[in-house]
Order: C-alpha cells, then structure tokens, then sequence
C-alpha cells in the first residue's frame, strides 16, 4: 500500500525529548489503538506522564515515563498483571502496526465515505478519526490511491522464487472471481436500500506477468519451480513426497535404514526440543546411529536431529529430510511460539457497568446504575455509584442511592433471566427475597457439604512424586507451555499427591490446552500403578483422543484402549476384560464406561471432557465415583452448577485464559441465509487449501442439503457426516476429512466436540436460531486452531423473524469472539436462559430475586456455616471529613477507577501494599487524596476487626456503632476522650472529637481526623463481652 513508508518509525531512548501529544498522533498514523489498558500488540495508552505502549517488535509491551518533555526511563510490563518486569536502556522502536497507515489523506478519504456509505459509517466514522480498528485493511482500496508491489519494497539483487506458477495463476485468477462474488453478493443485498457497495477489487490486484515483467525493469532474478517444467531452460530436480508414518516407528525405522544403507543423509527436523530428544532416543533403541545438531551438516553415516520448525518434509536424490508432519502426523505449529499473557479475570468482572446496567446491592436490592458522580464532602471530595431504584411514590421519579466507592464490596451486576423488578429504597420486598433465598440455599448447601464430607473423609489415593519418566514425558512436549497451563498443572499434580480424593475444575477455551494437562495427569496416575478411564461424550472425541494420547505416549510401555461404538463387539469385549484384569492402563470411553459390566481392577482417576454434555443419570453415576477416586473434569464453558460448586469452595478450579501468541481471534459473522454469500466464503477458503466444516442440524434432510451445495460449488470435493451412520463409514468419512481426501465436511452438531482439523478454518451453520449459546461457542473452536485466519457464519432464514433469546445468543457470539471468551460465554448463556438448569427449577426463581452473584455469596457463606468457618461479610461505613478520590487527571477512565476502588474495598494489609506500588508503577507518584483513600481503607480494615458497622461525623462528634462496651472499657473511653457516651439499646458511642487531641479543636480533617480515629480504637477492647449499663445514656 502506497504511504505505508511515509510513516516513520518513533524511537523511544531515554535522556531524549519528545513532544508528547505529537508522538500520540504519530502512532495513531501508525495505526496502533488508543485504549484504557494495553493488552494486545498495536495498542497504546497515556497516563498524566507515563505511556503504555505494545509494539509489534518485542516480546513484552514497554512503559515509557516522561517528565516534561523528556524521557525519564523505559521498562517492559507484563500483560497479564500490568505489572513492570525491568527497566532497559536500548533504543526501542515503534513502526506502523498496520498495513493501513491512517494518514490525513487515508482520514479525509474516509470521512468523504461517510455520506455515501453510511452502512459502514460505524468503521468509516472511526477511520476518519484516526481510531484503528479489526479488518480496516477491507477498506484500504477505496482509501489509498495505489497499491505498490513488494518488489518495490525489497532488495534490487533478491532473487524472486515461484513455487508451482501454474497454481499461483489459477489461484489469483479464482481469488479475483471469488472478490467478484463477495461483490456481488453485497450488491444483491444491498439492492433493497439502495445502497452502493464499495468495490474492494478492482484496484488491488496485479496479474503475474506485469509482477514479473517490473520483477526484470528492477533486474531481480525471476526462478519459478515447477512439476511441469519442460524448457530448454529447465533444471530438473528429482523429488519425491513422503508418506505420513502415523507413529508406526517400525515402518519409519525401515525408510531410515534404506536410505542409510543407499548412502543418503537423513535429518529429521522439529519444533520442539523435547522431541528432537525423543527421537533421539527412539533411533538408538532401533540401533539406527544418531546426533542431536546445532548446524546442518550433512552425513551419510548418522542421523541428524535439529530444532527447527519446518513443516513439511521430502526425499531428494541424496537427501532424505523428515518432520513431525511424516512421523506422528502432527503439524508444527511452534514457529515463534512464545506466549502472550492474557489479562487474568475474575469469573466475571462485577464492575464492568453501563449506564442503565442492573445491579444488586446486598442492603438494598435491585436497581439501575445510572452514572458515577464526585461530590463535595464536609470539605472534601468523595466519588459515589448512583443507583436509582422505584420510586417511592406513583408518578414521581426514582429514588437515588449514592453509594461511596469504599462500599464497592456490597455492589453487584445482577445476572438472571428476565430482566429484574427494580426494588423500593426501605421496603419489604428485598428482605423478603433474600429471606427466601437464604433458606434454599441452606438446604442446598447441606447437600454439597455432604458430598463434600464424604469426599474428604474417604481414604484417597496419594499418588508418587514425579519419576524421570514425567519429566521424559513433559519434555517431549512440541510446545512451550502457557503460564496458566503450568500452574494447572502444578495444581492437578499437588492434588493428586494428597491422601484426599481430588475433584478439580479445569475451565479453558476451545484450544488452549487442556488435553495436555489429561496428558500428563494419567501418565502420573499409571505410574503408580492406578488405571484412568477418560470419559468424553462423543464417539468422534474418542477417536480423536486415542490418536492424540498414543502419540504423545509412543515409546512408553503404557496399555491404552478405546470404548465406543466404533470399537467392534469383540474390541469391546476383549476391553472390558483388559480392564478387569487390570492389563489396560488407560481406557477413553463414551458414558459407556459407566455401565454396570465394566469393572477396573484398580481405577485410580477418572477425567472428564466437557461434562455439560452428559445426562444426568451419567452425572449421578460420576457424583458417586468423586467420593473414592481422584476427578479431573474439563470445560470449555462450564455448566452453572460446576461453576456454582466451584465458587462455593466444593470443588477446586483452575482457569486457562492464556492464547498462544499466534493464535488469532475468529471472524464471526452472524446474518440471514444467503447462497451467493455461501459460495464465496466456501471457495476462499478452497483457494488457501483450506477445509470447510458446514453443519446442518437435520439428519433427514442432510444428503440434499449436501447435493445442493455440490450443484452450487461443483470444484469442491463434499462428504456427508452423522450420527445415524454405519460406525465403519462415519469413521472412514472422519478419517478421510483428517487426511484431507475432500474439502467440506456436511455434518450435523456431532462435530461439537472431537474434531481438530488444524486445515479447517471456515465453519458455516444453518439454522444458528435454534442452538444454544454453548453449543455455537463450541462448533466455534472447531476452526481457528492454527496460525491461519479463521471465519465462522452463523445463519438465519431471512424470512423468519428471530425470537428474543436467539437474537440475544446470536449477539452474544458475534461480540465475544477474543480469544479466551468460554467464561464469559457461560455466564452469558446462565443470564439469557435463567437457572433453572443450575440446580433445578426450584431454584430459579430465587436466583432471578437475587441475582446469580448475590446468589453464589449465600451459598458460599451457608457452606462456611456448616464447615464451622466464617466469612466476613459486613461491610463498615466510614464517614469522616476526608478529602479521598481517584482524580480524573490520575486515571482517566471510569472502568479502571472502578476497578481500583473494587480493589481497594477488598484489600487487607498485604494487598494494599502491593496495590500501591502497582499505582505507583502504571500511573506515577500516587497523589494525596488517592493515599488518603489507603488511609481509608486502613480504617476501614481495622474497624471491621472490633465489630464496628459505621463511624461517621455526627455534628461536632463521631458515632460508632454496633458496639458492645463493657464496664471497663466505658470507664476507659470516658477517661480519654472526656464527653464520651454510650447507649446500651442502640450499642452506640458518640464521641466529641474536640477530646482527647489536645490544642487542635474540633475543626480536625484528613489525615488529622484519622490519626484520632486510630487512637479511639486504640481505646477500644478488641473482643468486647456484652455490655451492662455502666456509664450508659439511654
């Protein structure tokens, strides 16, 4: 794109000065995003003097602190707790993070669109000014006047390699066309509103042989390789394509030792080190000579091992190269695999509130956040919530509650079903629910504790310390693990070692990992000699995990064996007495495995694969295995009881939220039925060599569906998929679709759970209306598990109007497309349907009282109850003439002064220590009236400790209450702060706050007014006996 070069690159290098509102509209040219908090590469943010900015360059986003015009000092910071990790003294560079650079010219150009295109004036509007935003690069035809090639961009001397031009040209060729239908198809829908499309294609392609002709204006070598070469010209190279081992080292071993013995070099390539070492291993069992080396050198005598990520081997005439792809059919996908950290979060963030949002407080009840408001205060300023709840009188406006930001902690954002009845300040109607609820959750939380009991009294298993042959295991591992799979891990691995059966939560997306965490969790339990039975609820996922885990287990003498219907009678048989027998370590099953005649000789641990998807009958069956041997269940979007029993403490949770750094966000899109459409998202992705996975929910009707598509896309190679099938042909169809024998795969939702085709990366639903919001999020992670860009469509019948719920599961999925959105998509799908799937419709109406948050506390606190444990939920309002905000100035936006007041609202000693040097890190030197708020806070803390529920100015004294003062203590308190006096009826102590701060009078504010607070505590007894009426008013 012509102008890219334009933009220069900002270097940033402490000790230089640089005008900081001219370097924020260079980067904004640059394309990168201006935001609250920095997460993702291509996004920056400014803090009074300190600039969070991510670069597409380094591995870590980098924090640059000015002081004046001058920068000060650079450090990187971790995303994952916006914390800085070290400071540096290298020049670090910012170039464009954009093929589309927003210049003037780019800006104008898009704010002329605007008036003729206001079907995109969402995107157009935001281009205009300068706001960078997904897929912008769409638009760049119709807002940059020419495009230049890449050879203008590279060396004069390079050398221009063509592989297999003939493709190249089809595919260009198919690549306009398929532009063209795109086009069309946007006019069509556009002809009823008149509205123009914009023609994305005309002006960005070039065909190949004006490239090559400018290729020799610039005097670049031109080389094309070909299979069909045939001039004079021509150098033929001999190669051969290998064929795919699928771990059969026997066969691999025999191709090795011919070539060896044909006088080839062999060199097997991959992308992990842990599996260069393996191999390694796996050619000297073989008696097949073998070095692990840093450089390539070839040697006819020895085997060659090297780190590297190639993803495809060959044979040449004296070179036999093989890779991961040949030998286990896995593809490399580690190329600069290093991991991004995503932002960790809370289930849910509470706080994350529009105006008009429903919330919950807990004294108060249901209503509508309005805004957040700073109001001068006895001198000070204090920043409140405002809550507006019914109005007290019929025709009159809502009642408003100002709640102070140090009460954060009462505050919830109400999850449910239907939206809420709004409460009344003061009246019955709140107590009354939460009396209700209150009782239920009693009853349920005696149910859970039982379960609970009963788990922890039953002598459990304690499984070994890791062996050599965990760590073995774990090194081959192709991948770099993420943070938050390492420390789910670690978690699983320290259950396992306790003499208490585990029951853990392992909550990831689609993707991230958590088969591996199975992987190594029955590798420990089979090392102790314990079988695992690994239940999934589909026949395909079966497959797909016995192909996964023997691989991963190859060269390790472990038993493993599968359980479903694709298993012949006699397979099944032969299993079942495996089992018995105890010579099969290792069985994946469907609910199968829960039948009364399969029996384990030793079972040690039983993991789960996404037990949403299981009846109940199969839940009860597992509720009875939890009490005696170790659960690991996982899930991409757990059910709401899992998560229920999770946040009530029942079970354990561990939640992976971190993507791999390629991994890129798929592209929803979410609209009516149409053919046109249909055919060019099928044909883009045929012209990458791609896969197409297209799901049509109705068995009776899926053979036509599938011959009409063949009519209307006949170049692609389409086979019919469900679960009605012959099990041999549904797996002959499945295997071939692996081994890509034909492009799209017509399938109802069988292929949910257990299909991953790192090739298929379009997905096409019919009838989306009618599915769950789970059930989408999973077909969904069916794509986008590769490097390549990923597309999902979600259809509707344009004649058909949607119903409520389905337009609101339909919206949720095209907006929650990041990557990591599985949580969110859960508790999204629990507030659309209600809950009366939680723990049974009983239940769903108090949920809809309370609200789910609310909701989970109740259970949380009766489970503590039962334990014999308390938590602390009182709140203590202090209200003192004290100057303690967040200024606007210091941080800017709503959402992140929300999140600190959160914060500080829970904070103990520790954590407002760490709070505050985080502030001093991200927004600079913390000012006195956010100080103050710690001071607050502090307060606060201490308060609650006594019992205490306010202290609050009550004209020329201070109020504390509830109390209970004994005797002595009264006499104590009157003798140091004379004028004090107690009520027994109310448990009040009102004291002058002239007394007891000799020469300052009882004008004292801030830090003066604290100070005196503190040493009224001082006066206090910690755990008061109950009071009598000594020195007591009434």
């Amino acid at each position: 794109m012509s102008g890219l070069g334009d933009v220069a690159p900002i270097e940033f290098t402490v000790g230089s000065v640089m005008d900081m509102s001219a370097m924020v509209e260079r980067l904004i040219e640059g394309g990168y995003s201006r935001v609250d908090l920095v997460e993702k590469r291509g996004e920056f943010a400014v803090r009074g003097g300190i600039v969070d900015l991510f670069s597409p360059l380094y591995e870590h986003p980098m924090r640059i602190e000015f002081w004046g015009d001058s920068i000060e000092e650079v450090r990187y910071f971790s995303v994952a707790d916006q914390r800085s990790i070290d400071s540096t003294r290298e020049v670090h560079v910012a170039p464009p993070c954009r093929e589309l650079a927003l210049t003037e010219s780019v800006r104008r150009r898009a704010a002329d669109l605007l008036t003729e295109h206001p079907e995109f004036s969402e995107i157009l509007e935001k281009l205009s000014l300068g706001i960078a935003i997904e897929g912008m690069e769409a638009f760049a035809p119709a807002l940059v006047d020419n495009f230049v090639l890449l050879l203008d961009l590279i060396p004069a001397d390079a050398t221009v390699l063509l592989v297999e031009p003939e493709r190249i040209r089809t595919r260009a060729a198919d690549l306009f066309a398929t532009s063209k239908e795109f086009l069309e198809a946007a006019w069509l829908n556009a002809a009823a509103g008149n509205i123009r499309p914009i023609d994305f294609g005309a002006t960005a392609y070039r065909e190949l042989e004006m490239v090559s002709a400018h290729a020799g204006v610039l005097g670049m070598k031109w080389w094309e390789l070909s299979p069909f070469a045939s001039d004079f010209d021509g150098l033929a190279i001999p190669s051969e394509e290998l064929p795919f081992f699928r771990g059969d080292t026997d066969a691999l071993t025999v191709r090795i030792q011919e070539a060896i013995t044909a006088k080839k070099s062999v060199v097997i390539s991959s992308a992990g080190i842990g599996t260069v070492h393996r191999f390694d291993e796996l050619l000297r069992e073989h008696d097949l000579p073998s070095r692990v080396s840093d450089d390539l050198v070839f040697d006819t005598n020895v085997v060659q091992l090297i780190h590297s990520p190639i993803d495809r081997g060959f044979s040449l005439k004296d070179l036999l190269f093989l890779t991961e792809a040949e030998i286990s059919s896995q593809k490399s996908s580690t190329r600069d695999m290093r991991k991004l950290p995503s932002k960790r979060r809370d289930v849910i963030d509470p706080l994350d509130l529009k105006p008009g949002d429903y919330v919950v407080h807990e004294q108060h009840g249901v209503g509508q956040f309005v805004e957040m408001v700073q109001r001068p205060v006895s001198g000070g300023t204090r920043e409140y919530l405002v809550i507006e709840y019914a109005a007290s009188k019929r025709g009159q406006p809502g009642d408003r509650l100002f709640v102070p930001t140090e009460s954060l902690d009462q505050i919830s954002r109400y999850v449910g079903g239907e939206a809420p009845s709004v409460h009344r300040l003061g009246g019955s109607d709140w107590q009354k629910a939460k009396g209700r609820a209150r009782k239920a959750v009693k009853e349920i939380a005696g149910e859970l504790i039982r379960l609970y009991a009963a788990r922890t009294s039953a002598p459990g298993f304690a499984f070994s310390p890791d062996t050599p042959w965990q760590r073995e295991l774990e090194d081959a591992f192709p991948y770099q693990e993420t943070p938050d799979q390492l420390a789910t891990i670690n978690d699983v691995k320290a259950d396992m070692e306790r003499p208490i059966p585990m029951d853990r939560v392992v909550c990831g997306d689609v993707g991230y990992g958590k088969t591996e965490i199975a992987v190594r969790a029955a590798f420990k339990a089979v090392q102790d000699g314990k079988q695992v039975a690994l239940l999934v609820p589909t026949t395909l996922l079966v497959a797909q995990h016995v192909n996964t885990f023997r691989e991963r287990y190859s060269g390790f003498p472990i038993n493993l064996a599968g359980l479903s219907r694709f298993e012949s009678p006699s397979e099944v048989k032969a299993t079942i007495a495996g089992l018995a027998a105890g010579s099969i370590d290792i069985v994946i099953g469907t609910h199968r495995l829960l039948s009364s005649d399969v029996q384990f000789k030793d079972l040690g641990l039983v993991i789960v694969d996404e037990e949403q998807r299981f009846g109940v009958e199969h839940k009860e069956a597992l509720k009875k295995l939890r009490t005696y041997v170790d659960v690991l269940t996982m899930s991409a979007t757990p059910i709401p009881r899992t998560l229920e029993m999770s946040i009530a403490g029942i079970r354990e949770m561990s939640t992976i939220t971190t993507p791999p750094e390629e991994r890129l966000p798929i592209l929803t899109f979410v609209g009516p039925y149409d053919p046109k459409q249909l055919v060019a998202a099928i044909r883009r992705e045929l012209l990458r060599d791609g896969q197409v996975f297209y799901v049509h929910n109705r068995v009776e009707s899926i053979d036509r569906v599938a011959q009409h598509l063949q009519e209307i896309v006949p170049e692609a190679r389409i086979r019919v998929a469900h679960g009605q099938m012959n099990e041999d042909l549904l797996e002959d169809v499945i295997v071939g679709f692996w081994e890509r024998d034909f492009d799209v795969l017509v399938s109802t939702s069988i292929i949910e759970s257990g299909i991953d085709i790192a090739n298929a990366n379009t997905l096409i639903v019919e009838r989306a209306d009618l599915m769950g919001l789970s059930q989408l999020h999973q077909l969904r992670g069916r794509v986008g598990r590769a490097r390549e860009r990923a597309y999902a469509y979600f259809l509707y019948p344009a004649e058909k109007p949607l119903s409520e719920n389905a337009h609101d599961r339909l919206r949720t999925i095209a907006a929650h497309t990041d990557l990591g959105s599985g949580m969110y998509v859960a508790m999204k799908d629990l507030e659309i349907r209600g809950a009366g799937n939680l723990l049974g419709g009983e239940q769903s109406g108090h949920i809809a009282d309370v609200g789910f948050d609310l909701y989970m506390r109740m259970v949380g606190e009766a489970v503590s109850e039962y334990r014999g444990t308390t938590i602390d939920v009182q709140d203590c309002k202090i209200d003192l003439p004290v100057n303690a905000h967040i200024p606007h100035g210091y941080i800017d936006s709503q959402k992140l002064r929300l999140d600190i007041y959160r914060r500080l609202a829970d904070a103990t000693e520790s954590s407002a220590q760490e709070l505050r040097s985080e502030l001093r890190d991200r927004y600079g030197e913390i000012p006195e009236t956010v100080e103050r708020l710690f001071a607050v806070a502090a307060l606060r803390h201490r308060a609650k400790g006594y019992g205490l529920r306010e202290i609050a100015l009550a004209g020329k004294s201070v109020r504390l209450a509830t109390l209970e003062l004994p005797d002595s203590a009264q006499l104590r308190v009157a003798r140091l702060f004379p004028g004090a006096t107690y009520r027994v009826t109310t448990e009040t102590l009102l004291v002058p706050i002239s007394t007891g701060t000799p020469g300052l009078g009882n004008n004292l504010r801030d830090e003066e007014i604290l100070e005196w607070a503190h040493r009224l505590l001082d006066a206090l007894p910690v755990a008061p006996p109950p009071a009598t009426d000594a020195l007591a008013t009434s």
